[in-house]
């Protein structure tokens, strides 16, 4: 009977070692090995008969899958490690006895809601750009917003050389120095708010990530985390399910 196969970085994701697409990274960097041998992307393996090894560790599946938020703070890179000495997430969330890692990034000066697991097929099915889960942020800006500039932001503006899609955008509060903005956005590019608001000629002063699909952030202190319920795991696996048969039949 012939071994059953499956993609190395789907498998590394699955034992938790990173999401896919990082765990592509590495496979590219020459860190991952396949019984002694230097691995490369798309290579396939025979799980429990191939040895794995990242960085020399080798890699065993997860006992368990396990889901938490993290409410960050500015200030932390959405990484478990930061080669340049920089504040990162892995330090707010030590006391987590599984080893997870981020859904997603938050960049440095952003805060707010942020996912973390050891479940990879969950992490891609969030992460992916095709699933498009709706993330909703409360956004700052320095000094008024006009209709025009927040109709522009509805439409689409270019970012990077490819508009942006069409996204929700209502103000919150506003007065003479600053406006508060809640924009929900269906995809995530790299700074992509920060970078919408500039190209319409606003200034981003605080960015909050509040929601993903229906699950918000609350009360949730700077800083620290709480594992997901089951009803709330369910919910986000079932709205990244329906956004990717949405976008199957469009």
């Amino acid at each position: 009977m012939a071994d059953v196969t499956i993609k190395l970085q789907k498998y590394l994701a699955d034992c938790g070692v990173a999401s896919r697409r990082k765990c592509e990274d590495l496979i590219a960097a020459g860190a991952v090995r396949v019984n002694g041998a230097k691995a490369q992307v798309g290579d396939r393996i025979a799980p429990g008969k191939d040895r794995v090894t990242v960085n020399g560790r080798p890699v065993a599946a997860a006992a368990q899958n396990v889901y938490y938020m993290l409410h960050k703070p500015r200030g932390y890179i959405t990484t478990m490690h930061d080669e340049k000495g920089r504040k990162c997430v892995a330090e707010l969330i030590r006391d987590i006895p599984q080893r997870v890692y981020p859904v997603g990034r938050l960049d440095r000066d952003s805060e707010g809601l942020l996912l973390l697991t050891n479940d990879g097929e969950f992490a891609n099915l969030l992460a992916h750009p095709s699933t498009h889960v709706p993330k909703t942020y409360r956004v700052t800006v320095r000094g008024g917003v006009s209709g025009e500039q927040v109709s522009a932001l509805i439409g689409g503006v270019p970012v990077d050389g490819r508009a942006t899609l069409p996204a929700e955008v209502r103000v919150v509060t506003a007065d003479a120095t600053r406006t508060v903005l809640e924009i929900v956005l269906r995809e995530g590019r790299n700074r992509q708010i920060r970078k919408m608001c500039e190209a319409v000629g606003l200034e981003v002063v605080r960015l909050k990530r509040t929601k993903i699909g229906s699950l918000k952030l609350g009360m949730l202190k700077a800083g620290t985390w709480r594992p997901l319920t089951q009803a709330e795991v369910t919910a986000l696996r079932a709205a990244g399910k329906k956004r990717r048969r949405q976008d199957a039949v469009l």
